[in-house]
């Protein structure tokens, strides 16, 4: 019988919580450790796996302590914090030697993800950040369709994410800047962002942008527009206020087809030349651990890769600098 994989979980915040509820039915994994400065959360977490007949994880306050004292008891490493811990977190699991499933988005900037690379050649795991549009079958489908030359040149990108979000999260971690990384944008807008970056197979060039707080202490509504290194321009709106709801649709126009989805890979629209194919519709990923496991394993292209997390670092870094001098174009030069 193949041994079960022993999991640590740093952040056992409501995501934690909530994926847990599967993760724990899961016969490949086993809970093993948790780490939360919150000890009713690192609670709620333990609740969950002992009203599943599993073992009871060692619970630590410090995600430190943890590594220290587990590094020898632990295979994988879930990171489910606020954006701005995720890159001492995530460099310190990969430097412990722990394959890494990090939640969105990987990092906050461009000199966090070049950290984070380092620590993951110099120690050879796998690390693999927890976007759902990256592990949605659409998307890889589509990038795969689009590398062949199936769609022909890509020519320009829109895409636009909205979300209530502004009062959604009045008062919640996500809209402290210190801790938050950034506003809508960041948040949800992070997840158009990153299916850009992986369906455009490109770099970006130069970036423009403009935010608007609307009386937050971090961004509520954004405007890009872009060239990318392979020649195409693209624009993304971002609105994170308005009627109740969330929704998000990027087109992409290639020079032999046009192809719509969403953010996270819900659904796909493909019209080439005069044909127009029906609407295709994928759950969203409720159980990403599943996906993670399979690119482990080798079994499934990484999506979220820590070079995919850099191409999202330099374009949300330039976005962040464009908009603070008034939309000032901003060159991006990889190192």
């Amino acid at each position: 019988m193949t041994r079960k994989l022993r999991l640590g979980v740093i952040g056992a915040g409501l995501k934690a919580a909530e994926y847990a509820e599967s993760w724990v039915k899961m016969p490949e994994i086993e809970f093993a450790a948790l780490a939360d400065t919150t000890a009713a959360s690192r609670q709620r977490l333990i609740d969950v796996c002992l009203a599943a007949g599993a073992p009871e994880p060692k619970s630590f306050e410090d995600y430190r302590q943890m590594l220290a004292e587990c590094r020898g008891e632990l295979d994988i490493v879930y990171v489910s914090t606020p954006h701005a811990f995720h890159a001492e977190q995530a460099t310190a699991v990969a430097e412990a030697g722990l394959d890494l499933f990090l939640e969105k988005p990987m990092v906050t900037t461009v000199t966090e993800a070049e950290r984070l690379i380092a620590a993951q050649k110099k120690s050879g795991v796998t690390i693999v950040t927890a976007f759902q549009g990256g592990l949605s079958p659409l998307v890889l489908d589509t990038r795969r369709r689009a590398l062949t030359g199936e769609f022909g040149e890509l020519i320009a990108i829109s895409g636009m994410i909205w979300e209530s979000w502004s009062s959604n999260y009045d008062g919640h971690w996500k809209q402290q800047p210190d801790i938050s990384g950034g506003g809508f944008m960041f948040d949800t807008g992070a997840h158009m962002m990153n299916t850009v970056c992986l369906l455009a197979n490109s770099d970006f060039d130069s970036v423009s942008a403009y935010m608007n707080n609307h009386g937050r202490r971090v961004d509520i509504a954004t405007a890009v527009s872009a060239r990318l290194k392979n020649g195409a321009l693209a624009t993304l709106t971002a609105a994170g206020e308005g009627p109740p709801g969330c929704a998000s649709y990027i087109t992409f126009f290639y020079s032999k087809a046009i192809v719509r989805i969403d953010a996270w890979g819900g659904w796909r629209e493909i019209s080439i030349g005069r044909t127009a194919e029906p609407r295709e519709e994928a759950e969203i990923l409720g159980n990403p651990m599943k996906n993670f496991l399979a690119i482990r394993e080798g079994k499934m292209e990484n999506s979220g890769s820590v070079e995919m997390g850099l191409r999202f670092a330099r374009l949300w870094d330039a976005i962040k600098e464009s908009a603070a001098a008034d939309g000032a174009s901003v060159r991006i030069v990889a190192q």
